[in-house]
């Protein structure tokens, strides 16, 4: 297991490079100048090639991106061009609401999709099945932003209950986590049905019943601990998904994370912010990928890493 993780880390470097590469180039290929925007509306040419020069927009890019690589591994990101801080303290000041939003409508989603999905398969063609693949296909069906607009003129307008917006305290996180893991509770609804039907027909698990071992049994020590790995697989790359996708749900509610901060980020041409948000989104879906692989082992002691 150990030289396997060796390997697997040792593989994120080249893949962090090319990331960085292609970041790069796609960042400068946005149109429009920071420095002109920097320099305000009634700015000089001069002016504007200042501010350029001051940033270092001047030079090549094979020069500007030598520079940033050649920072990035010692863990200087560069300043912020809109707000002139360090890169590295503006996203950790984002960072860990986006973590708090993303674990809390990951949880619930995942509990909620998993058991959906396992009565869904127990009790198919039955009452229970319809209803939960309803919920399922309506999950998927409302956007984000429509939901979140219908529970802010609800549970805050109307009955008082939520704050609209903002991160302060548990409340606040209720209805950002609901609009944002409704999704991930209908995908891992249908996909835990999908694999617990799956596993169902294998002949193990006849076997284990014509054994007389008990259907509580069966279901949660022969179907659902195999059913678990493609289960695995989904809920890792939800899970990546919802860290990096979480923008139009912070901006919904006002949430001061890394959704909103990408779309400040776009909108000023802040360069270094916006390529340090996407390294650390592709880390950390390869990070994720890697942990998915470990859990596969948890999950089925047969599977082993070498």
């Amino acid at each position: 297991m150990l030289s396997y993780l060796g390997r697997r880390l040792a593989a994120v470097i080249p893949v962090l490079l090319a990331v960085s590469l292609l970041v790069f180039l796609f960042v400068h290929l946005l149109p429009g100048d920071p420095a002109r925007l920097l320099a305000g509306p009634d700015a000089t040419p001069s002016d504007i090639a200042g501010v350029r020069a001051d940033l270092g927009l001047d030079r090549p890019l094979a020069e500007q991106y030598v520079r940033f690589l050649s920072h990035a591994v010692t863990g200087d990101l560069g300043l912020s061009i809109k707000t002139r801080t360090p890169v590295a303290e503006v996203i950790a000041e984002r960072f860990w609401p986006t973590v708090v939003l993303t674990l809390a409508a990951m949880a619930w989603s995942t509990a909620a999709g998993l058991l959906l999905g396992v009565v869904a398969a127990i009790r198919r063609g039955r009452w229970p099945d319809h209803l939960g693949m309803i919920l399922a296909v309506s999950g998927i069906s409302f956007p984000a932003f429509w939901l979140g607009l219908l529970m802010i003129d609800l549970f805050s307008v109307r009955l008082h209950w939520l704050p609209t917006g903002g991160y302060d305290g548990w409340r606040s996180v209720v209805m950002p986590s609901i609009a944002l893991g409704r999704g991930v509770a209908a995908v891992m609804a249908r996909f835990t049905r999908s694999a617990v039907l799956d596993i169902s027909r294998e002949d193990y698990v006849r076997t284990a019943r014509a054994k007389g071992v008990m259907e509580r049994g069966v279901i949660w020590r022969h179907i659902l601990r195999n059913a678990l790995i493609p289960v695995i697989t989904m809920a890792g790359l939800q899970f990546g998904f919802l860290l990096g996708g979480s923008i139009v749900v912070e901006i919904v509610f006002s949430w001061p994370g890394l959704g909103r901060l990408l779309v400040d980020s776009v909108s000023y041409r802040d360069y270094p912010v916006l390529q340090a948000e996407i390294l650390l989104f592709s880390l950390e879906f390869i990070l994720i990928n890697l942990a998915v692989d470990i859990l596969y082992a948890a999950a089925n002691p047969e599977i082993r890493y070498r």
